[in-house]
């Protein structure tokens, strides 16, 4: 081969290694200055240009001027704006179903239930609360109806009635109480009730939820009930009646909607238990739950 053909062959070969050399070296210094720390003076270039755009943005085309006494007077109606009806104009509404439930314990089965409901606006609503359980052909209810005012952001003042119902004589009371939120979430509810003949009973109910997982949520109950006044009617003595706890674990299906499966137990106290047991009645009572819990 000739030395100007061999010269032009090695040159052919050559070039694409050099073009690559030149590229990456390009790329490096590129790389090595966008690493490169910037400058005093051009980070105060960028603060001094970006203030200058802000100023721009935010200085008003044309001054406004201050309102008058005539602009005020226009703008809040004569009497001044009332906050209460602002707040308590709308009504709403909303039941709940905390418990549906089918129970079996000592080989009876029966069913229970615990619902609320209210319609109204913030300051002022009408609530209604029941439970029950019907259990070996017997049953056991009590529904009040209440109106409820805010005491404070987390707490109402409840007064109104309460009408046991069921196989026994029937018994009106009148009903006055507090609900709220206690601290470390615990939902309270606290009620004093008197009859026409003067007996006086009063009942704390706490309820707890614990958040297990997004959907799986744990539910512990605790119920106490006193009396001040012996009731041979309905097997009470003055003092300790009864106390019942429950803990309940359900999967929510969706926000509105619940099933649950759970246990409960209820135990009468004091001389209303000795009462129970010179009757023949059980003074304790262990349950298995199945239910839903749903509101709208």
């Amino acid at each position: 081969m000739s030395r100007p053909a061999l010269a032009l062959l090695l040159a052919w070969v050559a070039a694409p290694a050099l073009a690559q050399h030149d590229h990456d070296a390009h790329a490096g210094h590129r790389q090595h200055a966008d690493d490169a720390p910037r400058t005093q003076a051009a980070e105060r270039t960028d603060h001094a240009a970006h203030a200058g755009h802000a100023a721009h943005a935010t200085a008003p085309a044309v001054p406004v001027p201050p309102p008058t006494d005539a602009d005020r007077a226009a703008a809040v109606p004569p009497g001044g704006i009332d906050l209460h009806a602002m707040h308590g104009a709308h009504a709403h509404h909303f039941v709940l179903f905390d418990r549906l439930e089918a129970l079996r314990g000592d080989g009876d089965t029966g069913v229970g239930w615990d619902i609320s409901a209210w319609y109204g606006g913030d300051l002022h609503r009408l609530w209604l609360r029941g439970e029950g359980v019907r259990e070996d052909g017997a049953t056991a209810a009590q529904t009040e109806l209440l109106y409820g005012h805010p005491l404070t952001p987390w707490w109402d003042l409840l007064a109104g009635v309460r009408v046991d119902h069921g196989d026994g004589a029937d018994r009106a009371w009148a009903a006055l109480g507090v609900q709220g939120l206690a601290p470390y979430r615990f939902e309270v509810e606290a009620t004093a009730w008197v009859d026409r003949h003067g007996h006086v009973e009063a009942g704390v109910e706490v309820e707890r939820e614990t958040l297990l997982s997004q959907r799986l949520i744990l539910q512990s109950s605790l119920e106490a009930r006193v009396a001040l006044r012996d009731d041979p009617a309905r097997q009470v003595e003055a003092g300790p009646v009864a106390l019942e706890a429950g803990l309940r674990l359900r999967w929510e299906i969706d926000r509105r909607f619940a099933p649950y499966v759970g246990v409960s137990h209820e135990r009468a106290l004091g001389g209303s238990a000795d009462r129970r047991r010179a009757a023949g009645d059980d003074v304790r009572h262990t349950r298995v739950v199945a239910g839903v819990r749903f509101w709208f």
